[in-house]
């Protein structure tokens, strides 16, 4: 199935192409991509390709931006990184140490945060069919708070619940945000929270418990959302559920990923976020927040070797990953930007594919790069949410290796898999 792509812009400038990938890079005054201060062609040469860059230095200053300009608007206030968007040890590890708390949703992301040494405190632990095991390993670590997606969550963390477990409910306001359908979370028919009225037999529930304790909502309205509207809307519509010590107001703000994209900044995110919470909610109350894809995403970047070029109308420029590193165009249609590394900007459209077997293996459609040729490399921007909690081995290939890098020193923190680990999971 072939996937129908975004078109692209007309031919960007330099500057407007630097502006997609992390605050921070630079050219050479040859015309080479420096990221974190690392040459890319140094950085494919020790580290092969396709490879997963991380401008570690931009990474913190977003973790800082979220944390201070929250704390800086609402005082008893946290901010919790939606661990889905990017579920390495080496980034939950980088979060914790800079005060985020993590969100969590399953035993794999669970037992990642607990290796990167988060504090079991502050995690937050979703899910909308949360195993009993999963649940089970949730308390025994001592998870900060537990959320109630539907009334079987209560039934088991009463079986397994033998002191006290902090508890939200995840509310499901009927707001649909303008975003994919397959990320949209917050609207009536969703499979994640309860209705209004469901939410309020779920809190009831819970107010009775002598071992749950109730510490108030949780709402996520979805993913990639260029709005801030629909998050005031739905902290409005769970004011209307009580007042509680805890509002999990969740995260969705989108990131850029193309140069027509206008996300709003974190400033104007948090500006509406909190100031319908003066409105509506209690003044003493803890309001926690859940950043995924805006925290993660423009800190990353893969960088690809061509390995063949198709002259005509199309042009193609065919590379060594695709849909195995990147599976965001296929499920979503999202457009990325690229160019080639060291001849940055400019250029004829052509159509960056994958090599991958499936005509719906495309990176980007009529994006221009400057005389593409086989051994050229090709650095895509924003790529820091998803494509690594997305890769897979189709067609066998091999998961990438993530290269941190900062002050022009670069260090994998993910190897590159190898053949060996596709059979180590074999049985005679």
């Amino acid at each position: 199935m072939s996937v129908a792509l975004a078109p692209a812009a007309a031919s960007p400038s330099q500057e407007a192409l630097l502006g997609l990938f992390p605050p921070g890079t630079e050219l050479t005054p040859g015309g080479e991509l420096l990221i974190g201060g690392c040459r890319v062609t140094e950085l494919a040469e020790r580290f092969g390709t396709p490879a997963l860059i991380v401008d570690e230095a931009a990474l913190r200053s977003r973790a800082r931006r979220y944390a201070d300009g929250l704390a800086a608007r609402w005082e008893k206030s946290r901010v919790a990184f939606a661990s889905k968007a990017f579920p390495c040890t080496a980034v939950y590890r980088l979060l914790a140490e800079e005060g985020l708390s993590i969100d969590v949703a399953g035993g794999g992301e669970l037992a990642l945060a607990l290796a990167g040494g988060v504090d079991p405190a502050s995690l937050v632990v979703h899910g909308n069919a949360k195993t009993e095991a999963e649940l089970r390993m949730a308390v025994e670590a001592g998870a900060g708070l537990i959320v109630i997606d539907n009334l079987d969550d209560i039934d088991r963390l009463e079986r397994i619940v033998t002191t006290e477990q902090p508890v939200l409910v995840r509310v499901t306001p009927g707001i649909r945000p303008d975003t994919h359908a397959a990320v949209s979370t917050g609207q009536d028919g969703s499979k994640f929270g309860l209705t209004l009225p469901q939410a309020r037999e779920a809190i009831a529930r819970l107010r009775a418990s002598d071992r749950l304790r109730l510490d108030g909502v949780h709402v996520h309205i979805g993913s990639q959302i260029l709005d801030t509207d629909p998050f005031a809307r739905a902290v409005e519509a769970v004011a209307g559920l009580g007042a509680f010590a805890v509002y999990d107001l969740g995260g969705g703000l989108g990131a850029r990923y193309t140069y027509g994209d206008r996300p709003p900044t974190i400033e104007e995110y948090l500006d509406t976020l909190v100031g319908a919470a003066r409105k509506v909610l209690p003044s003493d109350a803890e309001i926690i927040i859940e950043p995924g894809r805006s925290m993660v995403a423009e800190a990353g970047v893969t960088l690809y070797r061509v390995v063949t070029v198709k002259h005509g109308e199309p042009g193609f420029a065919a590379v060594d990953g695709g849909m195995a590193d990147n599976l965001e165009v296929a499920l979503y249609g999202q457009r990325f930007e690229a160019t080639v590394a060291t001849r940055v900007g400019g250029g004829e459209p052509h159509h960056l594919v994958g090599r991958h077997c499936e005509s719906g293996d495309a990176l980007s459609a009529g994006v221009p790069l400057r005389d593409p040729r086989p051994g050229d490399l090709i650095a895509v921007p924003a790529t820091g949410a998803y494509c690594f909690s997305l890769s897979n081995n189709y067609n066998g290939a091999l998961r990438p290796p993530v290269v941190f890098c900062q002050g022009g020193e670069a260090r994998a923190v993910v190897r590159r898999e190898t053949y060996g680990d596709l059979t180590r999971r074999d049985l005679p």
